[in-house]
């Protein structure tokens, strides 16, 4: 798309749902959604055949790469992947969320952000531990600057990270979220804290990332039924959010969640640098093969990094695909290929349908995805 007058059409492609069509983009907006083989304007080579959905979206990630271990560039873990759209989950706290919006202009991956309500952010990995951390008036001042870019706050609450802060925290990050409007995306892990104390604390719109994670301290017994928290939880609007990450995704947990009806609200990687290259999460393809895996239909799986990810976002328009648009697409394939699928708990297993992602349609631009599984 070098020419941003040209027309350029997708032929054959299919959505989700199996029907073949082909899509017209001029000037960087979808122009028309017509049968297949209708299409006027020059071929895009190479996607015939190919799936269509609304650009897949990335809840939870983290995209600053100055911080380690948990950084990544953007378009590594954007564009390449398929992901047009990435939520970095609490990289950056006050003192650095002006350096992240820096990065994010020049990217061509569309980038939001939930705050960390500590200052110094993923500087350290137990930024929570002291109280000192927490500027509430420092917090609201970057959320009053930065409103467009600043969808939510971020409190990772668990042993490693609150130390001897125990709930504070998150108490503090409630506070803040009543103060400010905007909701808490609250990680989950080894307590204590005890999953008991923090789930009560969430509200409507919240989000538990890593729900499905097979530590001690989780949302199901020792049988698999989810603890009551949750349930109540649920029922009161809080979100899910997978959160697969280095240590927070388990098929046994997952399976458990599937059997008893829990989910699937949204599919997100916490992919960084580490667990990109040498797993155990690789991309979001990867990942989504792992719900359809697990017996979640074609359709359940994308949805849940499209539409369920535009509606929490309130940019319903992100989650669709209609005339009038901005382009902004991912093309994958599914093929019936053998492959084999780890957790963060070491389980293997091997399924026989692999998503693939080929390239997404976003910025007036079609951008060839490097990572292939």
């Amino acid at each position: 798309m070098s020419d941003s007058s040209d027309r350029i059409v997708l032929r054959d492609v299919k959505r989700v749902s199996g029907e073949t069509i082909d899509i017209v983009i001029e000037d960087g907006r979808i122009a028309e959604i017509t049968a297949a083989g209708k299409g006027n304007g020059q071929l895009l080579a190479n996607v015939a055949g190919a799936y269509v959905s609304s650009g897949w979206i990335d809840m939870h990630v983290h995209a600053f790469p100055e911080f380690d271990p948990y950084g990544d560039e953007i378009d590594e873990i954007g564009v390449k992947q398929g992901v047009t759209t990435i939520v970095d989950a609490g990289s950056c706290g006050a003192d650095r969320i002006a350096d992240l919006i820096s990065d994010s202009i020049r990217a061509k991956t569309k980038v939001y952000a939930f705050l960390n309500i500590s200052r110094i952010g993923l500087s350290r990995i137990d930024e929570l531990s002291q109280l000192e951390w927490i500027d509430k008036e420092q917090v609201k001042q970057a959320i009053a600057v930065y409103e467009d870019f600043i969808v939510g706050l971020k409190a990772r609450i668990s042993r490693s990270v609150v130390g001897d802060s125990g709930l504070e925290p998150l108490r503090i990050a409630r506070e803040l979220s009543d103060d400010t409007g905007l909701p808490l995306m609250v990680h989950i892990g080894s307590g204590p804290p005890d999953i008991q104390e923090v789930i009560p604390l969430l509200q409507r719109k919240d989000i538990i990332t890593h729900y499905l994670n097979g530590k001690t301290n989780n949302l199901f017994d020792a049988e698999g039924h989810p603890l009551q928290v949750l349930n109540d939880a649920i029922a009161r609007g809080v979100h899910l959010d997978v959160g697969h990450g280095t240590a927070s995704f388990s098929f046994q947990v997952a399976k458990a969640a599937k059997r008893h009806g829990v989910g699937l609200h949204t599919i997100s990687t916490d992919i960084y640098r580490g667990n990109r290259l040498n797993g155990p999460v690789y991309s979001m393809a990867n990942v989504l093969t792992k719900f359809l895996s697990l017996g979640y239909s074609l359709e359940e799986t994308i949805d849940a990094v499209t539409c369920h990810a535009a509606d929490w976002l309130g940019k319903p328009e992100l989650g669709r695909i209609q005339a009038g648009d901005a382009a902004n697409l991912t093309l994958f394939t599914l093929e019936d290929e053998r492959v084999e699928l780890v957790d963060s708990e070491g389980e293997r297993r091997v399924a026989n349908r692999l998503i693939t992602a080929k390239g997404v349609v976003t910025g007036g631009e079609y951008i060839e995805c490097e990572v292939r599984a």
